[in-house]
């Protein structure tokens, strides 16, 4: 080994682009505790009422009668969320 060997390559005269160490890692506003415990509610109440796979097509899909998507409803209000619970009984009476 030669003494040229030991010593690291010389640092390139272009710096790497910088990064920010700490930044916002969510685009969009998180959901209050509120809003995330209705979220929970309806979703585990569509799950044993419909089942799995209908009770996400129904969550996420627009509903005529509620005129919204139903998850967005629950999670706006308290209300919204009675709405969607009524209408979940009502389709899994239906079914």
């Amino acid at each position: 080994m030669n003494e040229d060997d030991l010593h690291e390559p010389a640092a390139s005269n272009i710096d790497a682009p910088r990064r920010k160490m700490f930044r916002n890692k969510f685009a969009t506003p998180r959901l209050s505790p509120d809003a995330v415990e209705r979220q929970s509610r309806i979703a585990l109440f569509a799950w044993n009422h419909l089942g799995g796979d209908a009770a996400i097509a129904f969550l996420n899909t627009y509903n005529l009668e509620l005129e919204a998507r139903p998850l967005d409803l629950a999670i706006a209000s308290a209300a919204g969320c009675e709405a969607v619970e009524r209408a979940i009984f009502v389709k899994a009476g239906a079914a």
